[in-house]
């Protein structure tokens, strides 16, 4: 069953969502709030996290879209499993991110942890370089923010064996490109913490369809719910971090850590990525 989309003014109101945890409901216009193995086109993993105990480990986490800022990057720590998901953030760094046209700038902390770059634009085809001096240590990442895709349409459907209802998202993957993709899903507003990432290697040119089965048993769609979808266009190795994640996005302490984009063995990711989003109610 399909259902009416909805649109919004996307370069307005995304940097808020991306940039808050808490979001209203606001089904007026649809965009209550912005921050992923199906193949061909689909790949999930969930790695398994120690029990044991181990010691705290920094974790740099930086977006910048082809949307007005302002974007931040977040410096913390990792906790062990057994902690809650409240995770220590990291004052005093130097926190500088460079273009591919030779602008610098350098980040103010505006909260305990979180570095906002108000001078930076996203624009896509440059490459962005972050640089963070932290405790005598340098961590260094680029990234080159892709094309964006649009979005065609999202709709839903039943599943075969039950009553539950997943979102599908479509969209036409660029001819001689090769392009990565995270999806994120919202879910009346709320952030799900699932990681869905896909690349065009078995659907180059072709109409890509995502089916978003949320790992979460608990959430159930239903009639009525509001659905919206970010589709972040990204470079290989923002690709590769999500890939290998888990579901707390590298955030607790594992042995078996993604694979970090940024350098000197630190967790996390800096993401220069293109963006595009659309909303609909299940009918």
């Amino acid at each position: 069953m399909r259902s009416r989309q909805h649109s919004s003014n996307l370069s307005r109101r995304l940097p808020t969502i991306l940039n808050s945890s808490t979001m209203r409901k606001n089904f007026s216009y649809l965009i209550p709030f912005f921050l992923l193995l199906i193949f061909p086109v689909a790949c999930k993993k969930v790695i398994k996290l120690d029990l044991n105990t181990s010691s705290p480990q920094i974790v740099i986490q930086g977006n910048i879209y082809d949307q007005s800022g302002p974007y931040n990057v977040k410096i913390f720590k990792t906790v062990n499993f057994d902690q809650s998901n409240v995770y220590p953030p990291v004052s005093g760094a130097l926190v500088t991110i460079t273009d591919s046209s030779g602008n610098v700038e350098r980040l103010t902390e505006k909260m305990p942890g979180v570095y906002l770059a108000s001078a930076t634009q996203g624009v896509p085809g440059w490459t962005y370089t972050l640089n963070v001096i932290l405790d005598g240590q340098t961590y260094t990442s680029v990234s080159t923010m892709p094309f964006a895709v649009e979005i065609g349409t999202i709709y839903f459907q039943k599943s075969l064996f039950g009553s539950e209802i997943y979102p599908v998202i479509t969209f036409n993957d660029p001819v001689n490109i090769t392009n990565f993709y995270r999806l994120i899903l919202f879910i009346n507003g709320i952030k799900q913490q699932d990681i869905n990432v896909t690349d065009d290697r078995l659907s180059e040119g072709k109409t890509i369809s995502y089916i978003i089965r949320p790992l979460d048993t608990d959430v159930k769609l239903k009639s009525g719910d509001n659905v919206t979808i970010l589709l972040e266009t990204v470079d290989k190795g923002v690709y590769e971090y999500f890939r290998t994640a888990g579901r707390e996005e590298g955030q607790s302490a594992s042995p078996a850590n993604p694979t970090s984009n940024i350098s000197n063995g630190v967790l996390g990711y800096f993401n220069a990525c293109s963006v595009r989003m659309l909303s609909a109610i299940i009918p």
